[in-house]
């Protein structure tokens, strides 16, 4: 008897073009998505409804809930011993590699497979001109169905070895007992960071002329796609804008 297929991804936009892909290629896998930004927010415990109550206390948004709703079923499924597990991630991306500890930490020592992005570069081949030179992957969410199919990135889940599951479980057990409001990428290790971890670099890309704030996180989320690292997240940026307001000077 065939295993199903579980696909565990750590964000909406990267479950949504594995969806497409895994269609396009005419396989019947399943993907489920956690859209809980473990990388925003208290994680001992790793209580929804607290972590809720943080964003709003924090960022003045009211509309977080429904982030967490779809996470439920995340960590249920990691009770069903015959499905093959595959977890997608990549260390380059704060809000992949966060899910995916936590992901891992309640999946306790049970057998799964990942797929990890992080060093994994993928080809382009435009319909017209010659093809692109490959390039860093860096996350699920950033590349398209077509290019995860063309370049079958399933094929790289490898099984989670022992140590490497240990090396996890003391990140997350260490990270954990931080508690602190933010998660970052430091070099190639997932770190502790406080709530104003991103203010200098907001204000370096204020002006002195008046201008939406919207305007700011897009210059600096524009920045961000042109380094190899994946700091912030939608959830970051629209509790700044819904706390801070519309404008800034």
């Amino acid at each position: 008897m065939t295993q199903t297929i579980l696909h565990f991804v750590f964000t909406d936009s990267g479950a949504g073009c594995l969806v497409e892909a895994l269609r396009e290629a005419d396989r019947d896998d399943h993907v489920i998505a956690s859209s809980d930004a473990m990388n925003l927010g208290p994680i001992n415990p790793a209580d929804p409804s607290m972590r809720t109550k943080w964003v709003e206390a924090e960022f003045g948004w009211t509309d977080c809930s429904s982030s967490t709703v779809g996470s439920k079923r995340l960590w249920n499924e990691t009770l069903f011993p015959n499905h093959r597990k595959i977890a997608w991630l990549s260390r380059r991306s704060a809000a992949e590699y966060a899910g995916f500890l936590e992901w891992l930490w309640r999946l306790g020592e049970a057998p799964c497979e990942v797929v990890d992005m992080t060093d994994v570069e993928v080809s382009y081949r435009p319909e017209h001109g010659p093809p692109r030179p490959p390039v860093l992957a860096m996350s699920l969410a950033l590349l398209s169905h077509h290019t995860i199919r063309k370049n079958k990135l399933w094929d790289l889940a490898e099984p989670l070895q022992a140590a490497a599951r240990r090396r996890y479980h003391d990140v997350w057990r260490q990270l954990r007992s931080e508690n602190a409001p933010l998660r970052v990428i430091d070099g190639d290790k997932l770190v502790s960071a406080p709530i104003t971890f991103f203010d200098a670099k907001l204000l370096s890309y204020a002006k002195p002329d008046w201008q939406k704030v919207s305007n700011i996180f897009a210059q600096m989320l524009l920045s961000e796609a042109n380094d190899t690292l994946i700091q912030t997240d939608q959830m970051l940026v629209t509790g700044h804008q819904c706390h801070g307001g519309q404008r800034h000077s």
